[in-house]
């Protein structure tokens, strides 16, 4: 199918192409789209509002060989949003801002647009502004998310103390392991010229695929958290890896963490996966990250509330700063932590 060059539109024909798809749903979102700034109305005195925001570049933190620009765009938006989610705050509206090249037409740009309005309405955030621009350098999004917080529940990285527990959702590793598994079926295709045209068979492997490229934020997790009247003391999504999340709760909140291996929640095809690749299962579910799973922690009296929450594991508490960062291995010894997750410069 030919493609629309998007110099047939222009920047701002192209904005009013894709704003053709974009309704407001929040009374807060005044006015959005169209002007040099959103308007956003937050009228509530014990409300607060919240701002996250993430640069994706291609080549860097996405390759196009294996990930549908729909996916992008989805993804793109939901860890943006989780960053809301992450400070028990409510995601409202996003601003989109993007670079392009010249191997993009109107109809990719559609595409990535269809991924971030899908992830977006699967939360109930608008779409409210956003700039393009041209690139030499590839793909380049830009998002900013823009949400609300109630005075006195906003759970920040600084909130732990000695003896809360050390509480995630969902399970670690599956992105990692997804992550993995595409780049060798790329390096595979690169290296066997037999291979084009051929797609790569991923039955039984799919859940570790969508976690990579479709992942989603636990907005489910904060609803429940709330309808259980459990207000972490402290709280981050983890994008760099578990081992990374639990050094930064630790270190602004000046206390030591001990969890336990046995406890971390792994899924079975991420474990399948790691003995396939006869990598250290526990390393890819501490280190791997873009799980976009929530690390927290709760006061010691709540143990038996959260026991009752869906999808939440306790996998150790926090202790006092002089006793260091340690995971208890499945026969009891105790070895250090050592941030290795993501570094992103």
């Amino acid at each position: 199918m030919a493609k629309t060059e998007i110099s047939t539109l222009g920047e701002f024909g192209l904005i009013k192409h894709l704003a053709k798809h974009i309704q407001l749903e929040n009374p807060s979102s005044e006015k959005g789209i169209g002007d040099d700034a959103a308007v956003l109305n937050y009228t509530g005195e014990n409300k607060r509002a919240l701002v996250t925001t993430d640069l994706l570049l291609e080549g860097i933190h996405f390759d196009l060989t294996y990930v549908p620009l729909k996916h992008l765009g989805y993804k793109a938006a939901m860890v943006n949003i989780s960053d809301i989610f992450a400070m028990n705050g409510t995601p409202k509206q996003i601003t989109v801002s993007i670079g392009i090249d010249k191997r993009f037409g109107v109809e990719d740009i559609e595409e990535l647009y269809a991924g971030i309005l899908l992830a977006c309405s699967r939360h109930h955030v608008d779409v409210v502004g956003g700039d393009t621009t041209s690139s030499l350098t590839g793909l380049c999004i830009s998002i900013t998310c823009i949400g609300e917080g109630e005075v006195g529940k906003i759970a920040y990285r600084s909130g732990a103390k000695q003896n809360d527990l050390i509480c995630v959702s969902g399970n670690l590793g599956a992105a990692y392991m997804g992550l993995q598994l595409l780049e060798r079926e790329k390096r595979l295709f690169q290296n066997d010229k037999n291979l084009e045209g051929v797609q790569p068979d991923f039955a039984g492997k799919e859940y570790i695929i969508q976690r990579q490229l479709k992942p989603e934020a636990r907005g489910d997790i904060i609803k429940a958290l709330a309808d259980a009247g459990i207000v972490p003391t402290s709280m981050m999504d983890i994008s760099d890896g578990l081992s990374s999340e639990l050094f930064h709760i630790c270190d602004q909140s000046k206390v030591g963490c001990n969890i336990y291996e046995d406890k971390i929640p792994i899924d079975y095809e991420t474990a399948s996966m790691a003995e396939e690749f006869n990598m250290n299962l526990v390393t890819a579910a501490l280190n791997g990250g873009e799980d976009y799973e929530l690390l927290f922690t709760v006061p010691l009296e709540m143990h038996e509330k959260i026991n009752e929450v869906k999808d939440v594991h306790v996998i150790g508490y926090i202790t006092e700063a002089g006793a260091g960062k340690y995971l208890t291995t499945r026969d009891g010894a105790a070895i250090e932590l050592k941030a290795q997750g993501w570094v992103h410069i």
